[in-house]
């Protein structure tokens, strides 16, 4: 069992910056791929990011470029450092957690945090 607890959201104008972070609990969390899903107002949950165990990332186009998705297993922790924010990246984004080896596939992540929202003002 893996919980997730995401922290660092706000309220940011455009062209902001903003960290997420993501605190895993258990003791197998680098053996996990991790991802960052968000969810904006009347849309369906989308994929932002995802890092392997071994370090192996993938991006969103939409993220690209402007977004970075590190982790540090010694801290049980993965980041999203959000640079250049736009009002369109407004949503309550969520940490996940996979078994699989590397995925941007929803359906294949176990355990998801409770989400943080991230507001950016035109």
């Amino acid at each position: 069992q893996v919980q997730l607890v995401e922290s660092g959201g706000g309220l940011v104008q455009a062209r902001d910056s903003l960290r997420l972070s993501c605190a895993a609990s258990g003791r197998t969390f680098s053996s996990y791929a991790m991802g960052w899903f968000r969810q904006a107002p009347g849309k369906e949950r989308e994929f932002v990011a995802a890092i392997s165990w071994s370090g192996s990332i993938y991006y969103a186009d939409s993220v690209k470029g402007r977004f970075t998705i590190s982790r540090d297993n010694a801290k049980n922790t993965v980041y999203l450092q959000m640079n250049s924010l736009k009002p369109e990246d407004t949503a309550v984004y969520y940490c996940a957690a996979s078994k699989t080896t590397m995925t941007s596939r929803q359906e294949r992540f176990d355990y998801w945090g409770q989400g943080t929202q991230v507001t950016v003002s035109s």
